[in-house]
């Protein structure tokens, strides 16, 4: 999981066990002898993309560190229903104790990268990059981001901090594209890429104007974009986004466009139906 520092990777996990176990699992500690052993495995009940894997071994590692696992498949693996993901042997409390954080990770990330996947092989024959947005769950952005990558899509800007994205309250702010392009000009770094997101082709037009370097063409009904991408093709980066369906997906691509960025991937996916059965 080479995305996530370790670091970052436990720290989200054990606050993940402290919400949901607390001071103590009541239920487990009364029923479970302190010294029995179980095996379990982790099963699909569906078809999908595997993520997030390690952050699942990770809850029962910091439960118990003897833990053990073999794994039959690995995170991008393609999986189908019946599929035996993992197995897990140790203390049967750990186990249990461990069950509805690691799968709540697991489904989460795997429903990611499996809508993820879908999007990213139908604009495949068209050279088109699907990208993620900041639409993420609070705390959990390094994870979900994982995720996408680990379905063949590309992370945008993870943050404020490492990206120039000039958007409409930007705009609204200061006046104009022109102005805020050049004030970016006077305090950033030539280093980085200058995006504008723009709505029409009136501001479009501005955009190519102030010498944007990407152009983000948002919320445009299919004749604005087409003709959008025919004046900005070859000039800038193009870049689509707002409400994209997986259906929208194909006709956008053919138009020749860089990205298409869809919020969806990260806020609102289907989790992958799995389960995890003691042996």
């Amino acid at each position: 999981m080479r995305l996530i520092p370790y670091l970052h990777l436990r720290k989200i996990v054990e606050e993940a066990l402290k919400e949901d176990i607390g001071f103590g699992d009541i239920t487990t500690e009364s029923t479970i002898p302190e010294d029995m052993i179980s095996r379990a495995v982790i099963i699909a009940k569906e078809e999908g993309i595997l993520a997030g894997l390690p952050v699942a071994e990770e809850v029962f590692k910091l439960l118990d560190s003897k833990i053990e696992f073999k794994e039959f498949k690995k995170d991008g693996d393609e999986i189908k229903k019946g599929d035996v993901i993992l197995e897990i042997k140790g203390k049967t409390k750990t186990i249990l104790m461990g069950e509805r954080t690691a799968l709540n990770f697991l489904q989460r990330l795997s429903g990611i990268a499996t809508y993820t996947k879908k999007c990213v092989d139908v604009v495949k024959p068209y050279g088109v990059k699907i990208l993620d947005t900041r639409k993420t769950t609070p705390t959990l952005r390094i994870f979900e981001k994982y995720a996408v990558k680990i379905g063949g899509g590309e992370n945008h800007r993870f943050g404020l901090y490492d990206m120039v994205l000039i958007k409409d309250n930007h705009i609204r702010a200061v006046g104009s594209i022109k102005e805020a392009i050049e004030r970016v000009r006077e305090r950033v770094s030539h280093v980085y890429k200058i995006e504008v997101e723009v709505t029409n082709l009136e501001e479009l037009k501005e955009a190519l104007e102030s010498k944007a370097d990407i152009v983000l063409l948002d919320n445009m009904d299919y004749d604005t974009l087409k003709e959008a991408v025919s004046i900005a093709k070859g000039k800038v980066m193009i870049e689509v986004s707002g409400n994209i369906s997986l259906e929208d997906l194909e006709k956008i691509a053919r138009l020749g466009v860089n990205f298409i960025s869809i919020g969806k991937l990260t806020h609102s996916y289907k989790s992958l139906d799995l389960s995890l059965e003691l042996l």
